[in-house]
């Protein structure tokens, strides 16, 4: 990823976003050719002369201050999110350059965390990484992940062991459409926590591949990735059409694992008194019953996941939701 090129088009794309309205600006009626604020009037919220901050947006970023940074980051309203995100690519724009991507080794999830995942029993838990690789998960997790992680994909000699991935599924498997009843939204979240992890480290070799894999396969992952919209995902609501255990609405929190920089726990939990409620705990009874599960390989440690029975497949594939051309 150019990083010249990558701070060009995000300060274009957030600039095109914004308003003279919104920024206070009045347009007298004036007809613009181009959405958004003009070049000059975002130096002049930033305090910034035109030309300087022409040369910012055409990515020349080396040694610029944190504080113009911020100043550009107010003049374009900028989120957290994306605040972080022009940081990021400044700071990394300022590294040294790297003759070849890096491949890091293979994220592992230390014993304490397992253990803690496995008595996590009414929850479902699951460590994943910025690529939004699962790392492990329990058993309430697997069982409801199933189909992700049935999708991580045949290993070969380039992709030794490859982990269940779950911006892969989403964009890959036409079936995650019926999984995921708001696919849409999340999908565009799923893109936007990528655009960020390629922001904190541009020289991920794996998270390259996966972004050309998806770029050249999905016409949808290729829009939404040509938007450079960005987010900090860290609680909410996510529905699900479950094979077994059919609606669920569970509320999500993702905390960062501070002794293993990259890693992050998703619990997953039901309103109290819900159907969601009973819904996850027949899929907990369904998951721990014996004669009923069979026991697959541990691609990504943890607790094993049961497989889908034969009767519990999912429904026909929802139209329309999946855009791979």
């Amino acid at each position: 990823m150019d990083r010249k090129e990558e701070v060009r088009e995000f300060l274009i794309s957030r600039r095109a976003k914004l308003s003279p309205e919104q920024a206070g600006i009045p347009s007298y009626g004036e007809l613009r050719r181009v959405p958004g604020l003009r070049r000059e009037e975002v130096a002049q919220l930033a305090g910034v002369s035109t030309d300087y901050y022409t040369r910012l947006e055409r990515g020349s970023v080396r040694g610029v201050s944190d504080s113009v940074l911020e100043a550009v980051a107010a003049a374009l309203q900028l989120d957290e999110a994306e605040r972080a995100h022009l940081m990021n690519l400044a700071r990394t724009a300022n590294a040294p350059a790297r003759r070849t991507p890096r491949r890091p080794a293979q994220q592992r999830v230390r014993p304490g965390v397992l253990r803690l995942l496995d008595g996590m029993t009414g929850v479902v838990a699951m460590v994943q990484n910025g690529r939004s690789d699962v790392l492990a998960a329990n058993l309430l997790g697997r069982a409801l992940y199933a189909e992700v992680f049935k999708f991580a994909g045949p290993s070969g000699p380039d992709t030794p062991g490859r982990l269940p991935n779950q911006a892969r599924y989403l964009f890959l498997d036409p079936r995650a459409g019926d999984f995921y009843p708001d696919w849409r939204a999340i999908a565009a979240t799923t893109v936007a926590m990528l655009r960020s992890e390629a922001g904190r480290n541009p020289h991920d070799r794996a998270l390259n591949e996966l972004v050309g894999e998806l770029t050249t396969s999905s016409g949808l992952f290729a829009a939404l990735w040509a938007g450079h919209d960005v987010r900090i995902h860290t609680t909410g609501t996510k529905r699900f059409h479950h094979p077994v255990a059919g609606e669920l609405s569970l509320q999500f929190e993702t905390l960062d694992l501070p002794g293993d920089e990259g890693q992050t726990l998703f619990t997953f939990t039901a309103e109290p008194g819900s159907a969601s409620e009973n819904a996850l705990a027949f899929l907990a009874s369904w998951a721990a019953s014996p004669p009923q599960t069979t026991i697959t390989g541990d691609p990504a440690g943890g607790s094993a996941v049961p497989e889908m029975r034969p009767h519990a497949q999912p429904g026909p594939h929802t139209q329309g939701k999946l855009n791979h051309d």
